[in-house]
Order: C-alpha cells, then structure tokens, then sequence
C-alpha cells in the first residue's frame, strides 16, 4: 500500500480508485452481478470504512459513488449521503470485531450456494489457489439468529447490527470464509488485494469440487467414496492437507499482487468499466 505522509487526501482518493477497480474485478470474474459488495476499512480512520453507495458494482465508476460509514452501527457520517446497501451491516461488524481486517467481500456466486445448503458435504480446499479456505469453512444459518421477539424481515438479508454480529462471530476461529445458508459468501482480509484473490479463488473452488463430486458419482456411483480427506473408500475425493493449505496459503499472499495487477489491466480493457479516481498511487 502506499505511504500517505506526503498526502493524505490524496492517498484517500487511491485507496478509492483500488476500491473502485476490485468492485469491477469482482464483476468481470462473475463474483458479483447487480449485487454484492466489496468494502475497505478508512486509510485514514480505522472506525470508518467506505462502500459504494447502493448500484451495482459494475457501474461504480468515481468517489461521489462512494459512501463512508461508522464501524460502530453502519451510519452514514454524512447524513445527506446517497442510499446504501441494505447489507452493511456485514462490513461494520467484522471490522468492529475484527480489527486485523482491511476488507471484506460480500458475493451470492451460485458455484458456492449449494455448499451453503448441505451440511455434510463442505465446502473444502481441493487446489493449490484456494488454501485460504482452511479445513472447515462455517456455514452462517441467518435463520438460527432472528430475534424471536423481535420484528426481523425474513428475507435472509443481515440488515440489523445483531445479524451483523451474529455473522461476524463466525470469524472467531482464524477462518477467511463464512457461507451464508441460501444466500452466498462473505471473506475477509488484512488487504484488499486479498479479499479479491480469496474471494475470486472460493467461487473456482466450489465449482471444482462441485465437479469432482459430480465425476466421482458418475463413475463410482453416489456412495463411493470418503468426505473427509482420508485414504479409504474408492473414488475418495482427496482435499488438501491442513499443512498444505497452510502453505499454499502462504504462498498466494506472497504473490498476490500478480493477479491483482492482470485482473485490473482485464477490466480497463474490457470497456464496460469506468474509473475516474486517481490512478496511480501517490508520490
């Protein structure tokens, strides 16, 4: 990241061009659509953080579409500030909880949903690319939070600072990832490189086992095989290690800044996006 003691107010407006650029990347990779959202915790306030206001990411294209938020409740420091996303909530909770954490992704890609919804079969790493993912990835169940007195909508939305909460727990083991019963995924990381990559590296994750799972039906039949990683059964799906996904995950931080920098040369190219925030990093 880059310094900010020449100027603040500038390095504020390149951090909002990063976020402006990772809303595209996330749509041209198919991890948003209309829908979703990515934010950052302030550059210059830590109990701040600044999302897009309400539209879809793909047509966030200057600051004037960005809106800063308290961590503490989700508000808006500006009162007169556009609409948000009814979902802030998920970003002012984990960084309340959560003060390590830079940004966070919020996606309902479908290649991940189906994880969401069987219990006994997780969602596991199964490549080198997606060993963030650890040896379990909590399944958030909005359904098990609602307030029983309480008037809560039931549209599976974390749309209150206590389902906000409730979610942000299920970070408290380390984990990177939580899915969402019927609803998707959120990820988190110290950078916003990072939240791109394991956000991006989770959708290709589960279509990949989704398709082993799939191949290992076909040719063995539904019942072969282990879910657990170990060396019995036939047609056994074997997952990463816990000291293989340790270090692939080592090694992607490492190298993180390679796919941020194809990723984004991808969506200047691609002329459905716009960014009119500073471009460079400061001097």
């Amino acid at each position: 990241m880059a310094s900010m003691d020449k100027n603040p107010l500038v390095y504020l407006e390149f951090c909002q061009s990063r976020l402006i650029t990772a809303s595209h990347m996330l749509h041209y990779h198919s991890v948003l659509d209309a829908y979703g959202h990515i934010s950052i915790r302030h550059p210059l306030n830590s109990h701040l953080f600044v999302m897009s206001r309400s539209i879809a990411p793909a047509t966030i294209s200057s600051p004037k579409d960005l809106v800063t938020y308290k961590a503490s409740d989700a508000s808006p420091i500006d009162p007169s500030a556009p609409p948000g996303y009814a979902e802030r909530h998920i970003h002012s909770s984990i960084y309340n909880k959560h003060p390590h954490i830079n940004s966070i992704v919020h996606s309902h890609a479908e290649s991940v949903i189906p994880f969401t919804l069987l219990r006994d079969i997780p969602l596991k790493p199964v490549y080198h690319m997606a060993g963030f993912l650890g040896s379990s990835v909590p399944v958030f169940d909005i359904a098990d939070c609602f307030q029983e007195t309480g008037n809560d909508p039931k549209d599976m939305l974390v749309r209150t600072q206590q389902l906000g909460d409730a979610l942000a727990s299920h970070f408290s083991t380390g984990n990177n990832v939580t899915l969402m019963r019927g609803h998707g995924f959120t990820a988190i990381a110290e950078t916003i490189e990072t939240a791109v990559f394991r956000a991006i590296y989770t959708t290709k994750n589960a279509a990949i086992q989704s398709n082993a799972l799939t191949l290992r039906a076909a040719v063995f039949g539904p019942g072969a095989g282990t879910l657990t990683g170990s060396n019995d059964g036939i047609g056994e799906i074997k997952y990463l290690s816990d000291q293989e996904a340790t270090g692939s995950t080592e090694m992607t931080i490492s190298t993180v800044r390679r796919p941020w920098e194809l990723w984004a040369r991808e969506v200047e190219k691609s002329g459905l996006y716009e960014n009119l925030a500073l471009p460079r990093a400061p001097e």
